[in-house]
């Protein structure tokens, strides 16, 4: 779908898209790649706890009206200026997703603007494109609930590794749980600072299988040694996040660059909210130098989940054909990255 054209001109594509499937509820407006607003809110729960999916939809239930109104009044923009409104499809959590599809689908239909549902990891990669410039990376995608190095071949982004049971930011989060260290602002960025602290790295499971990974078997043995590290003074909990970071990180880079190597490419992009952790983008660096490739990272606007995201994808979407008919806007907590067609990039990758 081409850009409307007007009497100056093509006219500019602007989409609204929005974002609920795990515990960051955000709404945000693109603009031909320009970002107009992005705000988003948090459900934070006590030390100790996670988020579950019923009080999860709760928050966003109770706070995407005012979010939603924020983000047209940072970017400046009316209903009418909207031109497709985006929301996530999936991957994610049930309730949570459906309730952020609600409103997108309310509102779509009150403002008369067509429906599009975006793969949530298909918003990472595009967002993590458009801010860092990387044009076409192999992609580690790491957050709370997925983990895949990807890189984008014939019309769709390939999974060359996965996790095969947790991902690498679940198993941050339950060690944090363990330790009962504060959710706020998240469980991985406090394991991180923590971990800058730790001087002794303690010897835990490595768990690459080929080009997948495994955290299931490093989390239970650190989660029953723990305690008994600490009470016999072996370890201190800054050297238990130390040594957790240091050996998934290791895993992570490990088959990043194995990807690499399997594509001839040049550049890494780390997207998703671990994607945020700074000693995860040195490590990949040390590696990528080494390559003579570059790494490419974004910051905690972007690396978490986040509204604009899901308008950036939206964006090339629209732009290109793509619109959801409101009989077929369901969500789906099981939606894989390579099940998507980029219309978008043609063979080689180039934008269409």
């Amino acid at each position: 779908m081409d850009k409307k054209q007007g009497t100056d001109g093509p006219k500019p594509i602007t989409v609204i898209g929005f974002e609920g499937s795990a515990n960051k509820l955000g709404v945000g407006i693109i603009r031909d790649g320009e970002v107009l607003s992005n705000p988003r809110h948090t459900y934070i729960t006590p030390p100790g706890q996670g988020f579950l999916p019923r009080d999860t939809a709760k928050h966003h239930q109770a706070h995407i009206l005012d979010v939603l109104q924020q983000a047209l009044d940072m970017a400046k923009v009316k209903p009418q200026d909207i031109d497709c409104v985006a929301y996530t499809k999936g991957p994610g959590m049930g309730a949570p997703l459906v309730s952020t599809a609600v409103v997108a689908r309310t509102v779509a239909q009150l403002w008369n603007k067509p429906l599009l549902g975006v793969n949530h990891c298909i918003g990472h990669i595009e967002m993590g494109r458009r801010v860092t410039g990387a044009v076409n990376p192999v992609v580690l995608y790491v957050s709370g609930g997925n983990t895949q190095v990807i890189a984008y071949q014939l019309k769709k982004y390939r999974i060359f590794g996965e996790t095969i049971d947790i991902a690498v930011g679940n198993c941050l989060d339950r060690f944090a749980r363990v330790l009962k260290i504060s959710n706020d602002p998240s469980p991985g960025y406090n394991i991180e600072q923590m971990a800058k602290k730790g001087e002794k790295l303690i010897d835990l499971p490595y768990g690459v299988k080929g080009m997948d990974v495994s955290f299931s078997g490093i989390l239970s043995y650190i989660e029953d040694a723990a305690q008994s590290l600490l009470d016999s003074k072996q370890a201190t909990p800054e050297d238990l996040c130390f040594s957790l970071q240091e050996t998934v990180f290791a895993m992570l880079v490990e088959i990043t660059e194995r990807a690499m190597a399997h594509c001839g490419s040049e550049e890494v992009l780390i997207v998703g909210g671990v994607g945020c952790n700074e000693r995860l983008q040195e490590m990949m660096g040390i590696m990528a130098a080494e390559r003579g490739a570059k790494v490419f990272a974004t910051d905690e606007r972007y690396c978490i989940d986040n509204g604009a995201m899901i308008a950036q994808a939206g964006w090339e979407m629209f732009r290109t054909g793509h619109v959801t008919p409101l009989a077929d806007s369901w969500c789906t907590q099981r939606f894989r990255t390579d099940e998507v067609e980029v219309t978008w990039r043609d063979d080689s990758g180039e934008p269409i």
